[in-house]
């Protein structure tokens, strides 16, 4: 049914076993192979780090190359899939993602892949957190955007300028909720 999308959630491992598709660049090289125009990717923020992914980056090659069609956050180590609350270990990786994927013109649903009962967490109160900082996170993108600066010291490869943008940027959001 070429109406019905269908999103592949590229992940390197399970404790068991080994994925067929084990990143991005696998997953897009299969999308093209097959050639139907109803598949796309679903980004999981753990899976990219565990397949030693940059998030971002592997947003920009599935937007490029495919259709971004599912967007998981999370965050961990990057040794397994942790599953931990959004932006708690990669925040500014975390804020270059979504700021990517909107740049992208994604505009899909935000699903939290995360792991509250393994710890006895509250899962309302870790959804409502991981609400918090995602809209908190858009706001930032969103300033970032509305002026020319994180862009003017992009193209002066000026990274001390640009990861302090991001931290105002961040710093001045609003988590509404």
């Amino acid at each position: 049914d070429p109406d019905c999308l269908i999103s592949i959630e590229y992940k390197p491992n399970e404790p068991r076993c080994y994925s067929v598709l084990p990143d991005a660049a696998t997953t897009l090289l299969a999308i093209r192979e097959i050639g139907a125009a109803n598949l796309g990717v679903t980004i999981d923020f753990a899976h990219a780090l565990y397949a030693n992914e940059q998030p971002a980056f592997a947003a920009a090659l599935i937007l490029r190359h495919s259709r971004l069609l599912g967007l998981h956050l999370n965050d961990g180590y990057a040794k397994r899939d942790d599953g931990l609350m959004v932006g708690a270990v990669h925040e500014q990786a975390t804020l270059e993602l979504l700021r990517q994927v909107k740049r992208g013109g994604f505009d899909g649903a935000i699903y939290f892949d995360t792991f509250p009962d393994a710890s006895g967490l509250d899962p309302v109160a870790e959804c409502a957190a991981n609400i918090r900082t995602v809209r908190r996170m858009l706001d930032a993108v969103d300033r970032m955007e509305g002026d020319n600066q994180l862009a003017d010291s992009q193209s002066r490869q000026d990274p001390v300028a640009a990861q302090e943008i991001a931290r105002v940027a961040l710093a001045k959001a609003t988590a509404t909720g």
